[in-house]
């Protein structure tokens, strides 16, 4: 049954088909084919649970936050500001977009949108100065996969829905390992910089008088981070609720800087729809993928082999790892968590270990799916800003970031406390 689901899996996604879509069938077709009873009745009680929780709401919030930042101009500036303090570094400009992507990060939620954000940004000066085309693409698109790590993340707030997990805990996890793998990928843009000069471009320096204006335009996005972090950390609001501020705190921002017109807060909102109606769609089609497995007994089948007493804890969580791993080469991310975490986050928790360091270490996982092709949606979306060049250069610019990528899940495994210590673990 497994091998039946994974090539069908496969065939869809080769025909394009979208992948609410795709779960969605394939969730009919376990149903007429291995299921004991026809579980399409339950479709409708299946999808209203799914959809049933206050949660969800911050979705929309944080994806429209995301939009308004892009639309208002605030992310070019932020990008000029750090161009300023870090391109005196060996690779020039690429640390800009490294250090935009993380301080996007903060206040999108979304890898995609960080992703698509920077590379608008950025890519008009790769060709202008120089830049090796590989390395300068491959850092934007490993530096948007922190927009899910980084708080506030959508696929964090995601995982804690699935696992009945704290949120705010969750947040506040996530942000040491996402700041380190910032940094990781920083330091190997410098070393690869340094052995070959010719994939950087020239390392530019700036007075310090121009740093310090340009620490103006860093205030929306520190001063928007503080307040929705801030607020869920304290416990004045719930993620839904500092969304919700951080909406009307960004259109504030943007008003007062009259960089936001009535054109532009249309392309938000119509942006936001389509995000969160493709983010709802995914979910509703996992759930009743997940439903129908279950009844089949592929879900009892999984845990009987992870669980397998023989192999031990560590083992097991290698092999979930390496699981994670070969199916982000083929499937999209969203969906891939969504249809998998019913399953295995038991398991897991049966092994001992914290779920909220679990959901840091599987979003690192998911963070690589985003950049390992053929799937991986962040090169495409890196390669589409570009319009010149093929994907090909991209993908081998990534490679150096998945590196990075792969020492922090060792260092995650080996160091718990990475995550856990800001939660209060």
């Amino acid at each position: 049954m497994i091998g039946a689901i994974t090539a069908a899996l496969l065939v869809c996604l080769a025909l394009s088909l979208p992948v609410a879509a795709v779960l969605f069938l394939l969730g009919i077709g376990v149903d007429a084919f291995y299921s004991p009873f026809p579980l399409i009745r339950g479709l409708g009680q299946v999808v209203w649970s799914a959809s049933n929780s206050s949660l969800l709401i911050a979705i929309p919030f944080f994806v429209l936050l995301g939009e308004i930042l892009v639309r208002a101009g605030i992310a070019e500036r932020t990008y000029r500001a750090l161009d300023a303090w870090l391109s005196w570094l060996p690779g020039g400009l690429i640390h800009a977009n490294i250090g935009t992507a993380t301080m996007f990060s903060a206040t999108s939620g979304s890898s995609v949108a960080t992703a698509a954000t920077v590379a608008t940004v950025a890519m008009p000066q790769a060709d202008r100065l120089g830049y090796d085309p590989r390395l300068f693409a491959g850092a934007i698109a490993a530096g948007g996969t922190l927009g899910i790590m980084i708080p506030p993340s959508i696929n964090l707030i995601v995982y804690g829905f699935l696992t009945e997990t704290s949120i705010p805990r969750l947040f506040l996890a996530g942000l040491v390992p996402g700041l380190l793998t910032a940094l990781g990928f920083m330091a190997i843009t410098a070393a690869l910089c340094i052995a070959r000069p010719n994939l950087g471009g020239p390392s530019q320096t700036a007075t310090w008088a121009q740093r310090r204006t340009g620490l103006v335009d860093l205030v929306p996005i520190v001063l928007l981070f503080t307040v929705v972090i801030g607020s869920i950390y304290q416990g004045w609001a719930t993620p839904t609720e500092a969304a919700a501020v951080g909406v009307a705190m960004a259109f504030a921002i943007a008003l007062l800087r009259g960089s936001l017109s009535f054109e532009a807060i249309n392309v938000a909102l119509l942006g936001t729809i389509r995000v969160t109606a493709m983010i709802m769609f995914v979910i509703l089609g996992a759930y009743f993928l997940n439903y129908t497995l279950a009844s089949a007994g592929l879900g009892n089948a999984l845990r009987a082999l992870l669980g397998d007493p023989e192999y031990g804890p560590y083992v097991t969580l290698l092999i979930i790892i390496v699981l994670y791993i070969v199916l982000g080469f083929f499937i999209e991310t969203l969906s891939l968590m969504v249809a998998t975490i019913p399953i295995v986050v038991p398991i897991v928790a049966d092994l001992g270990f914290d779920k909220v360091w679990f959901g840091i270490l599987l979003i690192l996982l998911i963070e690589m799916a985003l950049i390992t092709p053929p799937v991986g949606l962040n090169l495409y979306v890196v390669q589409g800003a570009r319009r010149s060049g093929n994907l090909t250069q991209v993908m081998a610019g990534a490679l150096p970031y998945v590196l990075v990528m792969l020492m922090m899940v060792v260092a995650l495994v080996l160091v718990p406390g990475l995550a856990l210590w800001l939660p209060g673990d």
